[in-house]
């Protein structure tokens, strides 16, 4: 990883982010307290100090929750260096997180479950914590991709070999929300797995916003980086559906691949504007077409973004960077389709048909008492029409111009007010050049223009399996043996004796191997060996992935002297305990975690089933049941009618793992 001090932009960025993640998370749990004081007491003098501190604490979040949403919006520290004049696009900040300690765990389940001596597995343990620290300051290349993949993949081993699903280890994982700086504490490996994924997400959007949009290839790389950004969130989404962080909700990654699929959209639009656009007929009514597709999606990434739940959680900014590029946008469109109506005249070389045919493609309709071949020969419609457009595109310029004054955080990004600004200017002096003293006759509404692109934009799936990883516990054995899920007997001691050149037994399988067909009148079957066990090591020799010819080259080797190995039974795996989940949903009376506690519900007496403890606080949310508390509690009471109710984005989730 990079270095977590040094004295970058990005990595101020992100240093900035771990301190308010801190102070979002003091002020949570101040409220909470004060929630739990409000509740108790009955002295009235109390209750007025509690209100007064809650709406101090209200404030605090409020103010910290703003700045969170500055960092979110500082863009113009992950775009390109080089001076350029275009719109900046929207990167995604990494969750940040806690340090986790898994020495004392994983040594204490290896020496439990495995039987073997921890203190061997104390350098593999360090690679491991070494590795996640590092992830925790990726660079911002296909380096730090590859990084957060081989962390990612081996957690898959990690799991297989560490997470029993009957019981919890006792390793806490702590995440902290990108978008409002919540904590999420999670004993379940899949809250840091989500986690991971959607880091790698993140540093694909941070590689694209990187990229030089003056160049040909940096053009491709950042259509590149932000596909793979939405094939990653998108697994994200559809993988891990039950996860209790806002940012990683299906609602808010749906908005995220959009958002990412439009940015690759608009750099598709600036990569064939590259070269130049060219003032001739059928270039500009590609140009229009391909602009208006921009536009297209950015009006649907806005409409998303102000859908609920998102809308609470999404930054403000964001909506509203997604709002001016689609007025921008669409703006642009109907520059272009003017300037083809106005500097383009039918010549008499000019091929009629095929310019019909174009045009008419533009428009899902034409104006009331216009046709296209009409439009095209008469020279007073044509520039009737032309001029429309560029009203219409006046309009979606100062549209544009309108909402970024409104929004400070975007009033400060100056190549955006620049942007704006000139393709405002443009197509004033255009209009201007078309204008007339009997222009007030002229009552044409432009037609809306159809969207159509010749570069398909999807996501890319992620390809896991172009990173290779060791895993770092190989020495455990197979992971289809010796894995968390799977329970044997202790290592027993067999003293082998050749009787007349005959083991007693044969061996099958792969790695390891097992006994196979036992003479039960053998001396290794008078003394434990079973039919079935597993040969872990031949002469204190570990032979836990060798196949049946090498472990009978070791036996036969020995000759007529006695060898000893050691075996293990396996036992029957315990039924798995329930593991209750609940998709993440707005208005949910219920919120359970990741994977909740293993509950024996069938062990559970349904008339005597106590109601489920409900931990969430809601921060910003009315309480509609007690108006001198800003507490919004979810209650359960047996036979009564749920009642939906907004989740609060700052919310103190699971109380079993508990923050305070």
């Amino acid at each position: 990883g990079c270095n977590p001090l040094a004295e970058t932009g990005r990595s101020k960025l992100q240093n900035q982010r771990a301190v308010l993640n801190q102070q979002i998370l003091r002020a949570v749990r101040m409220r909470a307290g004060a929630e739990n004081l409000l509740r108790a007491t009955t002295n009235n003098k109390v209750r007025e100090q509690v209100l007064l501190e809650l709406s101090f604490v209200n404030s605090d979040l409020q103010i910290l929750k703003e700045e969170l949403e500055g960092l979110n919006i500082s863009v113009e520290v992950y775009q390109n260096t080089e001076e350029t004049f275009s719109i900046p696009l929207v990167p995604l900040g990494l969750k940040e997180t806690k340090e986790v300690d898994f020495t004392l765990p994983l040594k204490d389940f290896i020496l439990e479950h495995y039987s073997e001596d921890s203190s061997e597995y104390e350098d593999e343990i360090a690679d491991l914590m070494d590795l996640r620290q590092a992830c925790r300051t990726p660079s911002r290349d296909e380096a730090g991709i590859e990084m957060l993949i081989s962390y990612f993949l081996q957690l898959g081993y990690v799991e297989n070999r560490f997470f029993p699903p009957t019981r919890h280890m006792g390793v806490l994982f702590t995440w902290y929300d990108s978008f409002t700086g919540v904590p999420v504490c999670q004993q379940n490996l899949l809250l840091e797995k989500a986690s991971i994924l959607f880091n790698i997400g993140a540093l694909y959007t941070q590689i694209g916003t990187r990229c030089n949009r003056q160049t040909q290839a940096g053009l491709e790389n950042a259509v590149d980086a932000f596909q793979r950004a939405a094939g990653v969130l998108s697994y994200l989404r559809e993988t891990f559906t039950h996860t209790p962080s806002y940012d990683m909700s299906p609602a808010m990654l749906n908005v995220l691949v959009k958002m990412m699929l439009a940015q690759a959209q608009e750099c598709v639009f600036e990569q064939t504007g590259l070269p130049g656009i060219r003032n001739e007929f059928f270039t500009l009514v590609k140009m229009t077409q391909e602009v208006a597709k921009v536009g297209e999606v950015y009006m649907l990434v806005n409409t998303a973004m102000n859908q609920e739940p998102v809308k609470e959680n999404i930054p403000y900014s964001w909506s509203k960077l997604a709002q001016i590029k689609s007025d921008h946008y669409k703006a642009l469109a109907h520059y272009f389709i003017a300037t083809v109506l106005c500097d383009h005249e039918l010549q008499s070389g000019d091929d009629e048909d095929q310019q019909e045919k174009a045009l008419s493609q533009l428009y899902d309709y034409m104006p009331e008492g216009l046709m296209v071949l009409t439009v095209l020969k008469d020279k007073v419609q044509r520039k009737q029409l032309g001029k429309a457009h560029l009203r219409k595109a006046i309009v979606y310029h100062e549209e544009a111009l309108r909402v970024c004054s409104l929004c400070k955080k975007l009033r400060n990004i100056d190549v955006l007010q620049e942007v704006l600004t000139a393709a405002h200017k443009r197509s004033l002096l255009k209009y201007a050049q078309q204008e007339t003293e009997d222009d007030f006759l002229s009552l044409i509404q432009a037609p809306d223009i159809l969207p159509k692109t010749e570069y398909k934009i999807e996501t890319i799936a992620p390809q896991f399996s172009k990173v290779k990883v060791k895993d770092f516990f190989h020495r455990l054995g197979p992971l289809t043996v010796f894995s968390a899920k799977q329970r044997w007997t202790a290592p027993r001691t067999i003293h082998i004796h050749h009787e007349g050149g005959e083991l007693g037994f044969g061996l099958k399988g792969g790695s390891p191997v097992q006994i196979y067909c036992l003479d039960p009148v053998c001396s290794a079957a008078s003394m434990g060996l079973k039919e079935g066990d597993y040969i872990v090591s031949v002469g204190g020799v570990d032979c836990k992935w060798l196949g049946v010819n090498e472990v009978l080259e070791k036996l036969r080797n020995v000759g007529e002297q006695p060898i000893e190995i050691e075996v293990i039974s396996c036992q029957d795996t315990a039924a798995s305990m329930h593991s209750k989940s609940a998709t993440y949903s707005v208005g949910m009376q219920k919120t359970y975690s990741l994977i909740c506690l293993a509950m024996e519900e069938d062990k559970i007496d349904q008339t005597k089933k106590a109601p489920l403890k409900l931990p969430f606080l809601s921060w910003g949310t009315k309480n509609r049941q007690k108006a001198a508390s800003t507490l919004c509690l979810p209650s359960a009471v047996a036979g009564s009618s749920q009642i939906k109710k907004k989740l609060s984005p700052f919310t103190l989730l699971n109380t079993e793992s508990s923050l305070y």
